[in-house]
């Protein structure tokens, strides 16, 4: 798993370098990006659903930020966005955790990327619990209530979930995006930032269109 990790993390990172695939030409299965032999249940039925799995220990989930966030700003209303913490273990669980455990207080929109902004360019770890709970509390985040949301069953519970979401979608590297549970793309494969939004346009209106 994780030689298909670094493989994925190298293709995204050549990929950045490359020219976004223009908007006139179609996406395909099997090219830009991959139909999943087995589609997922979204979680807001009636919505099509785009999920962007990330980690915000991933410089390219870092750089790809000021790309795909006006995209979901300027989302129609039928479209559902939701961002999903890989997690392969060690620090990608933790970071995940941590992740869920703001999203459930409702403050992760706050903070997101302020917690991007440590970890990529102050170069703080944030894998203790208590550490991530003294760096949250300068950003407004209460301690008590941040560390005993991370430990609660609840949170464990919706860290098995995201788990067992990216084993179906079946991921191996990150920044991936998946559009209504059945088709994965990334970086690589559509070919840089612009070409993932162009992918992923155009797989909303196909999905649009089948309703």
């Amino acid at each position: 798993m994780r030689k298909l990790i670094l493989s994925a993390a190298l293709v995204a990172a050549s990929a950045f370098g490359m020219v976004a695939v223009q908007a006139a030409e179609p996406a395909t299965a099997g090219k830009e990006y991959i139909e999943l032999s087995n589609p997922v249940p979204v979680s807001v039925p009636g919505k099509i659903e785009v999920v962007e799995l990330f980690w915000y220990g991933c410089p390219h989930c870092y750089h790809f930020e000021p790309v795909i966030n006006p995209w979901v700003d300027k989302l129609p209303k039928d479209v559902n966005f939701k961002r999903v913490p890989a997690m392969f273990g060690g620090p990608w669980d933790a970071h995940g955790q941590m992740f869920l455990t703001l999203e459930a207080m409702g403050v992760e929109h706050k903070v997101h990327a302020a917690v991007f902004d440590a970890i990529q360019n102050q170069r703080k770890r944030l894998t203790d619990p208590k550490d991530m709970a003294d760096f949250l509390a300068t950003q407004g985040v209460d301690k008590d209530k941040f560390l005993a949301t991370f430990n609660s069953f609840a949170i464990k519970g919706q860290v098995n979930q995201a788990k067992e979401l990216a084993k179906k979608y079946e991921i191996t590297g990150v920044p991936s995006m998946v559009v209504n549970g059945k088709y994965r793309f990334d970086l690589g494969t559509a070919q840089g930032p612009e070409g993932v939004l162009n992918v992923a346009d155009q797989l909303i209106a196909k999905e649009r269109a089948a309703k």
